[in-house]
């Protein structure tokens, strides 16, 4: 039997936020089926964590989607760091990941990340495209501060602002559609779609990414770093945003995200909801 975790992460409520199972002790079970616990879970994403590659760091992260394995993640990284500082892990700790070592920190009932890889623009969308993939119209659809645009600091998502609070709730993905985005625009996170919106200072956002599994996603911390490094990319301004997620699907979450020109930190809460074994591999 193989122990494991699940939180509900950038949320300090349980049943709010967005789900993650971690296994804190991965060693025992079998690499090959590692995609099939992830789908068994049917959770946006699974960590599994190893003894590191490099003596100095704390543990090696394996991140996995019910479809495939991710480099890097925002939810499942501040959720695993929370997880093993509950269990007796240094509160400042490295995690290797599939993008390299990440330095994560967990204190005053917060765990945070900070990234330094580079932000890169892979595609400019048609916004036509955009606005009919999320069952808006072109008029939904703000290109004042930037347009339509793949974009990612590990994960690539096609970032859209909207132009209100609104049209944002009326987001209603056409999947035939988003398969057209995927296909004219190939990425390795299948067309993931962040719309956003600003309202009083504060930023509204929902992600879908229903061609990885991920009907609507109700915390992203990787598109949230990814918006936060765009926006400072940009505007040349230092960003800090407050970023709420989740609300129309009944799983409110909050991220906390900063960039600058030295990086992007993501930060939030995670609460423990349940604990189990893994009978699978016996």
């Amino acid at each position: 039997m193989t122990a494991y975790l699940v939180y509900d992460v950038f949320t300090d409520t349980p049943f709010g936020g967005n789900q993650l199972a971690i296994f804190p002790d991965a060693e025992a079970l079998p690499q090959d089926k590692l995609q099939a616990i992830a789908a068994e879970f049917n959770f946006s994403e699974v960590t599994f964590v190893y003894p590191p590659d490099d003596l100095r760091h704390t543990a090696k992260v394996r991140i996995f989607t019910p479809t495939l394995e991710l480099p890097f993640a925002g939810h499942p990284l501040i959720g695993t760091a929370t997880a093993l500082a509950d269990l007796g892990f240094p509160s400042d700790m490295t995690l290797e990941l599939g993008i390299g070592p990440m330095a994560c920190r967990v204190a005053d009932g917060r765990a945070q990340f900070t990234t330094t890889v580079p932000l890169t623009r892979d595609n400019a969308p048609d916004p036509a495209l955009v606005a009919q993939a999320l069952g808006l119209t072109p008029q939904d659809i703000v290109t004042g501060v930037h347009a339509p645009v793949q974009a990612g600091v590990g994960v690539p998502f096609v970032v859209v602002k909207l132009v209100d609070r609104a049209a944002l709730s009326r987001c209603q993905p056409d999947v035939a559609v988003m398969r057209i985005g995927a296909a004219r625009y190939p990425s390795k996170f299948d067309f993931a779609l962040l719309a956003y919106t600003v309202l009083d200072g504060v930023i509204h956002a929902r992600m879908f990414a229903p061609l990885d599994n991920i009907p609507e996603d109700p915390a992203t911390g990787s598109a949230a770093a990814t918006l936060a490094a765009l926006l400072f990319d940009v505007t040349g301004a230092a960003q800090d945003l407050t970023i709420h997620q989740g609300t129309d699907m009944g799983r409110p979450s909050v991220i906390y995200a900063q960039a600058d020109a030295t990086g992007v930190t993501i930060s939030g809460q995670a609460v423990r909801v349940m604990e189990g074994q893994f009978l699978g591999h016996k």
